[in-house]
């Protein structure tokens, strides 16, 4: 059934606004062009936006820069404020940016294991209250919220889990509590990484991928043709649980362990590496960057300047290789079931192991495979997760602002 006028016109609306949000200020011509919309629709959609306050004349283009065709528009970066937040078991991390995205102020608090429920979710509100204040952004319209763990698909709340703070539960609840006039959603945190890898990252040029998170905990987050795929439970991509050779036992339903888990998370990688004599750091981050830059500083000395033939001191290199067969196993089994013909190794540990640990698992992956598969480092840092916290802010703010059917005239 073709869709009634208002609901056209806001359709039409929601697309000029993403491509404002994603291509800047644009003439009404440029609007025009990358919509394939008629010279009128174009012309009634910025009347329409502009009345609601939603975007402004921002400048001019064109040689003579006058009349009407020369004029540029943008959103109005102020009409709404958006908080993003990653929510780790050893702290929080919040930025506030305006509607185009713009980060206006962020910071970040360490709460440590000794700290009870209460003072736990008392330090990160009272952190995103001062981080908003700082920001100008008085009332925040829309906190979009990074967390490990399940999100129930039915409520959107994080679900309970025994290998969870009770704090990150609570921090939801409260922040609706003290933010009232702000709409607060919580995704899982690979989900939003796995966004935001599509959006700016290494996923940029793919419709199908999977992201695979290589932290504290493993996960994956799995995108179809476009589309985040959550699962009739909200489970998709708890690869933790993933039975693998290689472990002493089976996991359970209430315990990753002897699944995936068992040989691919930040306590396995640091076991593994003093295995094979690599110094102990003061985390799985510390290790891996330590082994990636012995293997470096050794290429770089030798003058060998191919990534191909990357090599270096025995240890690094045999550590390198056992983590990234480990990591194999369970990308192999990922692509058996959904082939999505790339992988993304995110989280801190694909982070700090970057090209040459992707290197390494997409060589052994494609021993174990005939399924033609890249396996790519993230792009994106450690800021995956708040950059994917603060698309699906903009985005659920700009629903708000712009519903279906609200097109007038």
């Amino acid at each position: 059934m073709p869709a009634s006028p208002s609901t056209a016109r806001a359709i039409n609306d929601r697309l000029a606004l993403r491509l404002l949000q994603q291509e800047g200020p644009l003439t009404a011509g440029r609007l025009k062009q990358l919509t394939g919309l008629s010279r009128p629709t174009v012309a009634d959609l910025v009347e329409r936006l502009t009345a609601a306050g939603l975007i402004a004349v921002v400048g001019e283009a064109g040689e003579q820069r006058r009349g009407p065709n020369a004029k540029v528009y943008g959103i109005v970066a102020d009409r709404a404020h958006l908080a993003a937040l990653d929510v780790r078991t050893e702290g929080v991390a919040v930025l506030v940016a305006d509607l185009v995205g713009r980060v206006l102020a962020e910071a970040s608090v360490p709460i440590g294991g000794e700290a009870g429920t209460g003072p736990a979710v008392e330090q990160a509100v009272t952190l995103v209250e001062r981080v908003a204040k700082e920001a100008g952004a008085d009332p925040l319209h829309t906190v979009g919220i990074g967390a490990p763990g399940l999100i129930d698909p039915a409520s959107g709340e994080l679900r309970h889990s025994t290998g969870l703070p009770e704090w990150h539960r609570r921090l939801v609840a409260t922040l609706r509590e003290r933010l009232p006039e702000a709409r607060v959603s919580v995704e899982n945190e690979t989900n939003l990484a796995a966004l935001a890898e599509q959006r700016d990252g290494a996923a940029r040029d793919r419709h199908t991928f999977v992201l695979l998170w290589l932290g504290h905990g493993t996960g994956a987050a799995v995108v179809l043709d476009g589309a985040l795929r959550r699962g009739a439970s909200g489970g998709t991509g708890e690869i933790g649980f993933l039975p693998v050779p290689g472990t002493a036992a089976l996991p359970s339903s209430t315990d990753c362990e002897g699944g995936f888990h068992s040989l691919a998370s930040a306590a396995a990688v640091v076991a593994l590496a003093a295995e094979f004599g690599i110094p102990v750091a003061e985390s799985e981050v510390g290790v891996v960057r330590a082994a990636v830059g012995v293997v470096r500083g050794a290429v770089a000395q030798a003058g060998q300047q191919q990534a191909g033939s990357l090599d270096g001191p025995a240890p690094a290199v045999a550590f390198l290789d056992a983590l990234a067969g480990r990591i194999a196993v369970g990308v192999a089994s990922v692509v058996a079931v959904l082939d999505p013909g790339c992988v993304v190794l995110g989280g801190e540990v694909g982070r700090a192991g970057g090209v040459e640990l992707a290197r390494r698992v997409r060589d052994r992956l494609a021993r174990m495979t005939p399924l033609p598969t890249e396996v790519r480092a993230t792009t994106l840092g450690g800021g995956a997760v708040l950059r994917g916290a603060l698309l699906t802010a903009r985005e659920r703010a700009q629903e708000e602002l712009f519903p279906p059917g609200s097109g007038r005239g």
